[in-house]
């Protein structure tokens, strides 16, 4: 660890992405545990999906070039997918990154975001983490952001935007249509 504000896993023992609330106010959250160490960083949903394709697309390159094949088996349980609680988020993602170490054939996740400075006043500073995982975890990792972010409101045929639990109104319906109901 450079200093308090770069936090490293690696590897982790555990990693996952997980929402709380309803579809419509869900906050998303990655969480990485290391042995009992444990971080929840705040995500948004587009985050979490651009993550998944990444990860999916860092794979795909890796089997296509015969570096790293996985299977299901080098996958951790479904159950290992949940969320921790308490949650307590230690920053919100501002940037992310991923690669591939070949010399230890693990990928690693960089997520960065800003901080309260304790020592200053309402000053901010960096912090980040590298997460290292391997390609059956982040496998595993993508395929839960995808379905996590599947569970969100239902997306209106007319005009493209979320559907709220009680309704939309469309933009698209030029005035005809008071209200798209949920579905």
């Amino acid at each position: 660890m450079a200093d308090d504000r770069s936090l490293e896993f690696n590897p982790v023992s555990r990693i996952t992405v997980g929402t709380v609330g309803r579809p419509g106010q869900r906050m998303f959250f990655l969480q990485v545990a290391k042995g009992v160490r444990l971080l929840t960083v705040k995500l948004e949903k587009e985050q979490v999906a651009a993550l998944a394709q990444g990860i999916e697309a860092v794979l795909e390159e890796l089997e296509q070039r015969e570096i790293r094949p996985v299977s299901r088996e080098d996958e951790p349980p479904g159950e290992d997918l949940s969320l921790e609680s308490p949650i307590e988020v230690a920053f919100v993602v501002e940037q992310i990154a991923l690669a591939f170490d070949q010399e230890t054939a693990m990928m690693v996740l960089i997520v960065q975001g800003l901080v309260e400075d304790e020592d200053e006043d309402e000053d901010i500073a960096p912090v980040s983490a590298q997460i290292w995982a391997s390609a059956g975890q982040m496998r595993a990792l993508s395929r839960h952001a995808r379905e996590v972010v599947s569970h969100g409101r239902a997306i209106c045929p007319l005009c493209g935007e979320p559907i709220d639990p009680d309704g939309h109104f469309c933009p698209r319906g030029n005035g005809h249509s008071k209200r798209v109901p949920a579905s």
